[in-house]
């Protein structure tokens, strides 16, 4: 055994009883075990190994067809009241919930192993961590999981032998039925249980599951925050590093941004950027007031297609070892992976993702990797990674940062007039569909704060909470913004450069956190004045920067009605304060 918490080994021994496993065996992180469990993935052929040489311990796992991404239809929050899910949650009543699944959890590891994988959320010892304890028949979990977290004996060191505060986390692949798929989180239980899925995002419970549902629950109520967040750091050429979280629905280019390259103007005065993290961040008040962040997770679950040496030259080099390919093609000419967008030079001899025969120049209509198929790569592989990653106080947030995919409406950026105004700006974050989407093209889709499929209680009670945190912060509240560099121009093409020179744009918010540069009042917060956003280099003039700062006063009419519909979702659960930044951003339209 690896902990003496009675409240753990209670459950554990519940657990067993249920699922009937053929053994258990504890996972203590230890390079010998993990090493054994692979060699007996690679047995059983759920896992094969990659070319030694080129991709050094890497790893290439397939999942049932009709198991490739997150569902979020079968995904539940089961809360006592159904109130506290509120209109954004799938909702079911526990007892019912519990009563549904028991008879499915029964037996249902007969013949096979349950893993007890106990793991950190966050630096082992971190004031700001927790723990969890995830019990599957999977090793692809145990695998994925030792690598998204911290696992072994050591994570229960903040729990100590009598709390209880950990998250419980059962899983079991049964027969990988899509009629019988679910995820479901108690959050007042602290317990996550999913079914019928082998696919990362819905089994490894650390990640969406508890570092953002369960977690945003417990922040609410322990005041703090865990957020669907990037965290980088631009540290300036005398060594001082101001560190920004940001939050972009899916396709905004958030890993792109957290791994980002200084454009040359910057790269040549000495500035650096450093990732903390690509996907959440925990915040919490520190001892002297401000708002502090943890990467909960220990590696990155990247998409891979897309994702090449233009697009994310560091992600990309994240991947080249100790890494899990999931779902991608398999070049048999070298033993590597390929997917959409890495190079235009698919291989000839491949399986695609489902394991069929494939060639890349042919069989064109086929494509090698699923859109969704992923990489589970270390943190520590990471060129940028920060050298303040594991640091257990996390790093002070001066920025907080928003976005979306507007091609008319929103700026390229603007910082909001207060904290409140910001939580305002943040829940009525929307994207418009792009032809990837499925249905219409330029649809707005309201994604606040890019949280709407990972709250874990009421959105209302949600925005309450961000508006109470703004309080508790005061003035050490940090500074928020909204960014969009999706603007486009009458033929459809974007015409702010993005990737690297999204810098530019940061180095204003970075000025203005320090009262270092001016901003322009407009009816929808304050603007760069454009000869203060850096162009040297860019095939951009002062003229197109003008355009892309324009606040179409119609556009934000259309805008605002909008909003209205959004919001009336909420019901009485709307904190007044959001209604008041409503009308007055009406008012400052001249509605």
């Amino acid at each position: 055994m690896l902990t003496n918490n009675k409240n753990v080994l209670n459950w554990v021994e519940e657990m067993v009883a249920l699922c009937k496993p053929d053994q258990v065996v504890w996972i203590d992180g230890s390079e010998e075990q993990l090493k054994a469990l692979t060699d007996e993935a690679v047995s059983t052929g759920e896992m094969e190994r990659l070319n030694e040489e080129k991709l050094p311990g890497c790893l290439l796992h397939r999942t049932n067809p009709n198991d490739v991404a997150r569902v979020e239809a079968r995904t539940f929050i089961c809360s006592r009241k159904e109130e506290d899910a509120g209109p954004t949650n799938n909702w079911c009543d526990p007892k019912e919930m519990y009563a549904k699944l028991t008879p499915m959890y029964d037996g249902v590891m007969k013949g096979r192993t349950m893993y007890v994988i106990p793991y950190s959320m966050g630096p082992i010892g971190s004031p700001l961590a927790k723990v969890g304890v995830e019990l599957t028949d999977s090793i692809y979990v145990v695998l994925n999981m030792d690598i998204m977290t911290r696992v072994g004996k050591a994570a229960f060191e903040n729990l100590g032998d009598v709390s209880n505060d950990f998250v419980r986390g059962l899983h079991s692949k049964a027969d990988i039925d899509p009629e019988n798929r679910y995820i479901v989180h108690f959050p007042e239980d602290n317990t996550i249980w999913s079914i019928n899925s082998g696919y990362g995002g819905n089994v490894l419970l650390g990640k969406k599951c508890f570092a953002l549902r369960i977690a945003s629950y417990q922040g609410k109520n322990e005041g703090w925050m865990a957020e669907h967040m990037l965290i980088l750091g631009i540290e300036a050429p005398n060594g001082e590093t101001t560190y920004i979280s940001a939050a972009f629905p899916s396709a905004c280019g958030k890993t792109n941004l957290a791994m980002l390259i200084p454009p040359e103007v910057y790269a040549k005065q000495g500035y650096k950027v450093w990732t903390v993290g690509d996907d959440i961040a925990w915040l919490k008040p520190g001892a002297d007031g401000r708002l502090y962040a943890i990467n909960p997770e220990n590696g990155f679950f990247g998409v891979a297609p897309g994702t090449n040496m233009k697009s994310n030259p560091n992600a990309l080099k994240t991947t080249m070892k100790n890494t899990i390919f999931t779902n991608v093609a398999h070049n048999l000419d070298d033993n590597t992976v390929w997917w959409e967008g890495l190079d235009k030079n698919p291989p000839e001899h491949a399986m695609e993702w489902t394991g069929k025969p494939w060639n890349g120049k042919t069989d064109t209509d086929v494509k090698g990797a699923h859109p969704n198929s992923r990489f589970t790569a270390p943190a520590r592989n990471c060129p940028c990674i920060s050298p303040e990653f594991d640091n257990p106080q996390g790093v002070p947030i001066s920025a907080m940062v928003f976005g979306g995919r507007r091609a008319k409406t929103a700026p390229l950026v603007y910082q909001s007039f207060d904290w409140k105004h910001g939580v305002f700006v943040g829940s009525t974050m929307a994207s418009e569909t792009t032809a990837a989407a499925t249905g219409a093209v330029g649809v707005v889709r309201r994604d606040p704060m890019a949280m709407l499929p990972f709250c874990g209680y009421h959105m209302g009670d949600y925005f309450a909470h961000w508006l109470e945190m703004g309080e508790k912060l005061g003035d050490k509240a940090p500074k928020i913004f909204n960014v969009n560099w999706f603007r486009t121009d009458d033929e459809g093409h974007f015409i702010w450069p993005g990737f690297g020179d999204n810098m530019r744009v940061l180095m204003w918010i970075v000025a203005r956190c320090k009262g270092e540069a001016d901003a322009v009042e407009t009816p929808i917060g304050y603007e760069p004045k454009p000869e203060d956003i850096n162009l040297e280099g860019l095939d951009i003039d002062l003229d197109t920067l003008k355009g892309l700062l324009n606040v179409d006063i119609d556009l934000w009419k259309e805008e605002a009605a909008g909003i209205h519909e959004f919001y009336a979702k909420f019901g009485d659960k709307l904190p007044e304060e959001l209604k008041h930044q409503l009308a007055a951003l009406e008012e400052r339209l001249g509605k």
